[in-house]
């Protein structure tokens, strides 16, 4: 073993340590990672994941990370350029218009100007040589076939000169840059159709639970799936692939299917929903054993969601990653930001969530040891927070722009508390 993985497993040791370790005291034993920790095992886990860049047409890149830099191809522009309508004019005026046609976009190259001589030209037109400048048109007028300026003309006026934004070999874009749609103009600009990008995780969902129905109204103690229509658009929102979704059973055959998902999946990411207790038909930590999975995250000080994990089927170069969220709705949600959501970006290659406050409007209750994940609504900088955060909620978290991150013993109004964008407020993967 390398000195350098000799740390990498000392590191995964240390955090799979401490996440059943009591952190913060408190009576009965408070047992599981903090919450900021927890964050930074998932990141780490996803960061130690060997890249397999792949080459893809410009459509088919956007959200993914450049694994090479953008390298200008040419210059832009590569030739000197209109700025405007208007006249392309040789020398002092007034101009002798020039008869025939004027001076379009995707034209050939046209003839040169001569001194005190004007041809109408388009916007995007190449200049002809010997210009002197482009006056646009609302600044000049026509009479008896001649030009008349009515203003002073500067020489090089509206021409955008060749390599005025880049010039060939020049960077572009570094290496970690997230292809948006700007930047897909930008390389088709450039002369590019073909990008060098990381290619995004593949996840696939198992939703575990006997009493789950996918239609209809909830009855004779079954209740509505709400997990499935909610976490394929959400994680695709934080730029993964997601590969299906299937529902398993608490009996043995769901146990049965979750050991042949774990160990035979060809997702980058198993996400689980429910299970991750202790109850008589929690199957997921047994499941892992069975597997050989290394728990990276087992249990979490956050609240809702303390019983998620983050587990590794395989080496930590090439293995697979299961993230085990808890059943109930806003709990699965806060292992999404927890967990997921830190992993996805590193196995992406994307930078970490940006972190940034907000002043929370009235006290906010606090748990006496965990962090809370509470809906809330920004408003004039301001998080107010919303009503209906209980684990098994969706009422406020589906009224939310984020959720604000709530430190043990609670917040006090005015006090700046960090806030994390969900989603559908923050422009998604394309942030």
């Amino acid at each position: 073993m390398t000195p350098t993985n000799s740390a990498e497993q000392a590191l995964d040791e240390a955090l799979a340590l401490v996440s059943r370790a009591p952190e913060g005291g408190g009576a009965g034993g408070h047992r599981a990672v903090s919450w900021p920790r927890a964050r930074e095992a998932a990141a780490h886990a996803g960061a130690g994941v060997r890249a397999r860049p792949h080459d893809v047409p410009l459509a088919d890149a956007l959200g993914e990370v450049l694994t090479a830099s953008l390298d200008a191809l040419t210059d832009l522009p590569s030739f000197d350029t209109s700025a405007m309508d208007g006249w392309a004019v040789a020398g002092p005026g007034p101009w002798h218009v020039r008869e025939g046609g004027g001076v379009l976009a995707g034209s050939g190259r046209p003839e040169p100007l001569a001194d005190g001589e004007a041809v109408r030209i388009a916007t995007g037109a190449r200049i002809p040589a010997d210009t002197t400048a482009v006056i646009r048109s609302e600044h000049c007028r026509e009479a008896g076939g001649q030009l008349f300026a009515d203003r002073p003309v500067v020489t090089g006026q509206d021409i955008r000169p060749r390599g005025q934004e880049c010039r060939s070999g020049d960077l572009l874009l570094p290496a970690g840059s997230l292809v948006t749609p700007a930047v897909l103009g930008l390389a088709a600009a450039a002369g590019y159709d073909r990008l060098t990008t990381s290619p995004r995780p593949r996840v696939e969902i198992l939703v575990l639970g006997d009493e789950l129905l996918t239609e209809g109204r909830p009855h004779d103690g079954l209740i509505r799936d709400a997990l499935s229509p909610m976490l394929e658009p959400w994680l695709t929102r934080l730029g993964a692939e997601v590969t299906g979704t299937r529902t398993l059973g608490d009996d043995p055959a769901g146990a049965a299917a979750l050991l042949e998902a774990v160990t035979a999946s060809t997702a980058d990411v198993l996400v689980t929903t429910g299970g991750t207790a202790s109850g008589p038909v929690d199957h997921v930590h047994p499941v892992l054993e069975k597997a050989g999975a290394r728990l990276l995250v087992d249990g979490v000080a956050v609240r809702p969601g303390h019983p998620m994990l983050l587990a590794r089927i395989g080496d930590r170069a090439d293995g697979r990653h299961v993230v085990g969220l808890p059943g109930n709705p806003l709990a699965a949600v806060s292992g999404l930001l927890t967990l997921a959501e830190p992993l996805l970006r590193a196995l992406a290659g994307r930078r970490p969530r940006p972190r940034y406050t907000a002043t929370v409007q009235g006290d906010v209750p606090g748990h006496p040891y965990d962090t809370r994940l509470v809906p809330v609504r920004l408003d004039d900088e301001q998080a107010v927070p919303l009503r209906y955060h209980g684990p098994a909620m969706l009422r406020g978290v589906a009224a939310a722009d984020a959720l604000a991150v709530v430190p043990p013993k609670g917040a006090r109004s005015g006090q700046e508390l960090e806030v994390l964008d969900l989603p559908w407020a923050s422009g998604g993967c394309f942030t």
